[in-house]
């Protein structure tokens, strides 16, 4: 009688082993299932995502202010000075008194090396309403004339490089303060000559423009 009764507890240990296996598999298809549901909608799920955005920029529309000509005109205004360009320039000036036959005895000459430095740019405190006009949506913009600001020596840089006095003459005090004057004028005619008026208007529209575009105004014509 006891064999039937070991044979029993056996069939019933497969039968639950079964019934766990069965349900482990259920369990684990129906996560693979929606996992591959989730991925399958995800791309759903972001453009209805991004059409919802879109429809609301569209039914609430951030506004565009655009300044009017008075409002940029004080915010060119307040930039005053608009320095552009900056040129770095050397000379050697001569600077020299009573040459020639006599000169070894008399005269007094130096070479002077001159380092300085010609600022320029676009005066924008000249600018009135006048000069900013609005037409089929262009904005017509009509600046001064460029000008040197500063036109100077490095004083650092600046030095004598040579001085011959003749045997009879004592040194011109004010020999080498000529020189100078002479080194700042020979600076800024080189700076012009070299066509810096011109490149600070040209560097002062690009700079303008993108400040009027940032205003709105998104195409600039200067006059």
């Amino acid at each position: 009688m006891q064999e039937p009764k070991k044979s029993f507890s056996w069939l019933g240990l497969i039968a639950v082993i079964v019934l766990v296996g069965m349900l482990a598999s259920v369990i684990y298809l129906v996560v693979a299932v929606n996992r591959q549901i989730d991925t399958a909608i995800s791309p759903l799920r972001q453009a209805n995502s991004s059409i919802s955005t879109q429809v609301s920029k569209l039914l609430h529309p951030t506004p565009t202010v655009i300044p009017d000509p008075v409002t940029i005109i004080r915010e060119v205004q307040s930039l005053a000075r608009l320095e552009t360009i900056q040129y770095s320039i050397e000379k050697v000036i001569t600077a020299e008194v009573n040459q020639g036959v006599f000169g070894p005895l008399f005269g007094d000459r130096l070479l002077f090396v001159a380092h300085g430095y010609v600022i320029a740019g676009i005066d924008l405190s000249k600018m009135g309403t006048q000069d900013l006009q609005m037409k089929n949506g262009v904005l017509y913009v009509n600046l001064p004339d460029s000008e040197v600001f500063v036109a100077t020596l490095n004083n650092e840089k600046s030095y004598v490089y040579d001085r011959t006095t003749g045997i009879l003459k004592k040194g011109e005090t004010n020999l080498e303060t000529v020189a100078r004057q002479a080194a700042e004028l020979e600076i800024l005619r080189g700076a012009v000559d070299d066509g810096i008026l011109l490149q600070a208007k040209q560097n002062a529209e690009v700079y303008l423009e993108r400040l009027f575009n940032t205003l709105g105004y998104q195409q600039v014509v200067f006059e």
